[in-house]
């Protein structure tokens, strides 16, 4: 996923009410910035971190600013939650994630479940269909460790249920971690943070479920699959 036009610069000076954060522009102007991450942004949130910030070409739109990268332990990362799902879409379609290779289709926000949606349905006359969920992860606590979730989620507990369900009536359903920050090679579920999720990934996974780890090089360019993170029990 390539960034339609060049991100600004600029440091981050607080996040607050969860969708908005002051920044410093570098000309030293003060600006508010949308933040589309629900989460706690737990460890890249700290003020003073260089951010980069995308603008809306919309000039009707409230707030033209939106936090696309925070620099944090010296590595670019992705606090985005509205871009995982093309950036694992476009990988599938270009062919660079091999355990979602060969469906005929893909799309995208197809309803299903108990009034949900899931991210990503691939479909093909032959292999069937495969529901893909898709999480975007940026919280690290441990050298080379990304784990999931930075909070509390029972929307995350409900998808796994569902996800299962899929399984149960005879479809392919995989979880995918996107991994927002390049430097980490290995990830696990957050259990001190949220248990109940913890739990419920561990049925969905005895029920059929898949979960398949993905990880980002990230410029303020773009951001790209290149790699897969083993998942630790």
């Amino acid at each position: 996923m390539r960034f339609p036009t060049p991100l600004i610069p600029a440091t981050l000076v607080r996040r607050y009410k969860r969708f908005l954060a002051d920044v410093l522009l570098p000309d030293g102007t003060a600006a508010t910035a949308h933040v589309a991450n629900s989460g706690t942004m737990l460890g890249i949130d700290a003020p003073g971190s260089p951010v980069w910030l995308s603008r809306s070409p919309n000039p009707a739109r409230k707030l033209p600013y939106t936090l696309e990268l925070v620099e944090a332990d010296g590595t670019l990362v992705g606090c985005n939650t509205a871009h995982p799902n093309r950036i694992v879409a476009e990988a599938i379609v270009a062919g660079t994630v091999p355990a979602l290779a060969g469906y005929a289709t893909l799309r995208r926000e197809v309803k299903y479940g108990r009034n949900s949606r899931i991210d990503i349905l691939l479909e093909d006359p032959v292999r069937g269909s495969a529901y893909v969920e898709v999480k975007n992860v940026h919280l690290r606590r441990q050298d080379r460790l990304a784990e999931f979730p930075d909070c509390v989620t029972s929307r995350g507990a409900k998808h796994l249920e569902e996800l299962a369900a899929m399984v149960a009536a005879g479809h392919r359903a995989v979880m995918v971690y996107l991994v927002q920050r390049a430097d980490c090679d290995t990830f696990r579920i957050a259990a001190d943070i949220d248990p109940a999720y913890a739990a419920g990934l561990r049925v969905a996974l005895d029920r059929g479920v898949e979960a398949l780890v993905l990880g980002c090089a990230l410029t303020p360019d773009g951001i790209a699959i290149d790699r897969t993170l083993r998942l630790l029990a």
